[in-house]
């Protein structure tokens, strides 16, 4: 399948206070919305995985907040909402 003009990829790797390590790969589209998957390994051992759909916002400081829906398709599969903000 080829990757519209239009799309970038973004892949990264991450970690944090629960989580060993992470991994996201998406595409991002021309306004700068992102749909992602992600599989990442928790403190406890286990390997979950799941799907966000981030849109972003620019604040009057020029710095860029995301609005993240996501959602587990491992486990108990549940989902919510988050707000990343570039500090």
């Amino acid at each position: 399948m080829a990757i519209p003009w239009n799309q970038l990829i973004l892949s990264c790797n991450y970690h944090g206070e629960n989580i060993i390590k992470g991994h996201l790969i998406g595409l991002v589209d021309d306004r700068g919305n992102i749909d992602m998957r992600y599989h990442q390994i928790n403190k406890n051992g286990e390997l979950m995985t799941g799907t966000c759909q981030s849109k972003p916002e620019v604040l009057k400081n020029g710095k860029i907040k995301l609005l993240e829906e996501w959602q587990l398709t491992s486990g108990d599969k549940s989902k919510g909402n988050s707000v990343l903000e570039e500090i």
